[in-house]
């Protein structure tokens, strides 16, 4: 037993980026200028640009998926753990879209929490390398697969690096990016029959932004997906954008609305923004934060 510990002990030294989709999350410092929100916001919002733009900052990227990071209670609570806790002028951007506010019609009037199978909801250790706990917990292959997909080796197509930032590696050609499209439109064209803005994420993402106000400044950013995901979007919620900027006003927030233009970038999938487009558009996000709001600058 001693030695099969004293295995699991070394092979999860070498826990990193290609472990899972995850497990960075879980680990580093704790920190104090955040982005949040689910896999649209992982991926197309690069912290190392933004700590460009505000010197003396170290931006992490706490954006998961709709699965795992809807806003929710779990994921506030995720958030309060993860956060520097004594972060007082903290810049948080939170990404937004219809998905991260909708929930399953089964689970409207459930009186269990809808997020209670999210990783996040039984994880007490958000800054620890290794996070033995999350490896124990939510790690379900062999740890022999740690060490032989370990980044030394070569990176995974998707690739977490430790400021949160989700690097995805395909092939951008047009007829892969085509047929990857048209999935992503099949997948949630059939999501949305059983799925509807809630105002129980409503409430969360509110709750969110006032707790995130008491640690520095709140601005609410939605990201822009390929042409006809963004259609799909407007049918499922025509007045998706109205809903936000009343919210923003309420909660006396920044709310940049920099989906308009789709066609200006590039997305691996139709839903997800290609790195290098990324660069961009988070290099936008700062621009409009620094234009529309005075930012202490350290």
């Amino acid at each position: 037993m001693i030695g099969v510990i004293g295995v699991m002990l070394f092979l999860g030294t070498y826990a990193d980026g290609n472990t899972d989709d995850n497990y960075r999350h879980y680990t580093g410092p704790n920190p104090s200028d955040m982005i949040l929100g689910d896999s649209r916001g992982g991926q197309a919002v690069i912290p190392y640009v933004l700590d460009g733009k505000f010197k003396g900052r170290k931006f992490n990227n706490f954006a998961l998926n709709i699965g795992d990071s809807p806003y929710g209670q779990v994921y506030l609570e995720a958030v309060k753990k993860r956060i520097n806790p004594d972060t007082k002028d903290g810049i948080f951007i939170l990404t937004v879209d219809p998905w991260c506010l909708s929930l399953d019609k089964n689970l409207i009037n459930s009186k269990e929490d809808p997020d209670r199978s999210s990783p996040m909801a039984d994880m007490h250790l958000y800054d620890i390398t290794p996070n033995y706990e999350y490896l124990l917990k939510h790690y379900s292959r062999s740890w022999f697969n740690i060490y032989k997909e370990r980044e030394e080796v070569a990176k995974s197509v998707t690739f977490l690096h430790k400021n949160g930032w989700m690097e995805v590696n395909v092939n951008i050609h047009p007829d892969s990016v085509r047929v990857r499209e048209a999935k992503k439109i099949e997948g949630y064209t059939e999501m949305i029959k059983n799925q509807k803005i809630s105002q129980f994420r409503i409430n969360a993402f509110q709750d969110m932004i006032k707790y995130l106000k008491e640690k520095g400044t709140v601005y609410i950013v939605r990201i822009p997906a390929f042409k006809g995901m963004m259609e799909l979007e407007d049918k499922y919620d025509p007045e998706f954008n109205k809903k936000v900027k009343n919210i923003a006003q309420q909660n006396g927030v920044k709310f940049f609305d920099l989906s308009s233009k789709p066609d200006n970038y590039i997305y691996t999938d139709g839903n997800h923004m290609y790195k290098e487009s990324g660069k961009v558009f988070t290099a936008q996000i700062a621009d409009s934060i620094l234009l529309n709001t005075p930012v202490k600058k350290n």
